[in-house]
């Protein structure tokens, strides 16, 4: 079974895209967190990024950059996240993607924190600051417990480098609509459409877009061309004003 591709299939069949809702493991604290995970989940988030939080997450704007540190505060690890992962695994179906950098992994053994995500149910990584130059060291222990392995394109990579990065993806692309950090923007980014025209003519998986979405008016703009979004420094200021079920209601209704 692959969750990923079953929910991808499974939402084409039904005509809708799919959300992808990122929020930070143990931000504010374990027990808070938990509890918005869930309430995403109850409300319809399709696919979940479980964000490790790290010192120095050099792809995200201020509001992730925060969470990470009220969470690092609160005491959360890679095991701690493993263990939130496995709990929330008995209850759920969604697939999950483990979201962050490379150092924490590196520092828990590559190998071994592929074996024990597979093994708390989690279906894939998203390492931000991963090159594909140097993904194989991870992408082996990966293929072997089953997980995909989430690739980032920016508007700004050339298409014979989107090509290799492809080349040993799964799960899904994830394109980042805009040059810079996460978090919020006023509009969505123009030329959306034709950047994920360019993507296809690269890839067979689905093209998610993100990075800048926090409303459903906008969401609706960014998934016209695209197989989903991924709305995550919106969910995360949603998480701490206890309004995380209504900005997934949101979403899920427009797109």
């Amino acid at each position: 079974m692959n969750r990923i591709n079953d929910t991808f299939t499974r939402l084409k069949q039904e005509g809708r895209k799919a959300l992808v809702g990122f929020l930070t493991a143990g931000d504010p604290d374990i027990e808070t967190s938990e509890a918005n995970i869930r309430t995403a989940l109850d409300q319809g988030v399709d696919i979940l990024e479980l964000g490790i939080p790290f010192s120095d997450p050099t792809a995200d704007g201020p509001t992730i950059q925060e969470a990470g540190q009220r969470a690092l505060a609160a005491g959360m690890t890679v095991k701690k996240v493993l263990a939130l992962t496995a709990r929330i695994r008995k209850d759920y179906d969604t697939p999950i993607i483990l979201f962050g950098y490379a150092n924490p992994l590196y520092i828990y053994g590559y190998e071994a924190v592929c074996a024990d995500a597979a093994a708390a149910g989690a279906d894939g990584f998203l390492v931000v600051d991963m090159p594909f130059e140097e993904a194989d060291e991870l992408q082996a222990p990966m293929a072997k417990h089953g997980l995909d392995f989430i690739p980032l394109i920016a508007p700004t990579t050339p298409k014979e480098r989107k090509n290799k990065i492809v080349e040993h993806a799964s799960g899904f692309v994830y394109y980042i609509m805009v040059t810079g950090v996460t978090g919020e923007r006023s509009a969505v980014a123009e030329n959306i459409d034709a950047h994920v025209a360019e993507l296809r003519d690269c890839t067979d998986l689905p093209i998610c877009v993100g990075f800048g979405i926090g409303s459903g008016e906008q969401a609706r703009t960014a998934a016209a061309s695209a197989d989903g979004v991924v709305v995550g420094s919106a969910l995360v200021k949603a998480s701490l004003s206890g309004t995380v079920g209504d900005l997934v209601a949101e979403i899920k209704a427009a797109i």
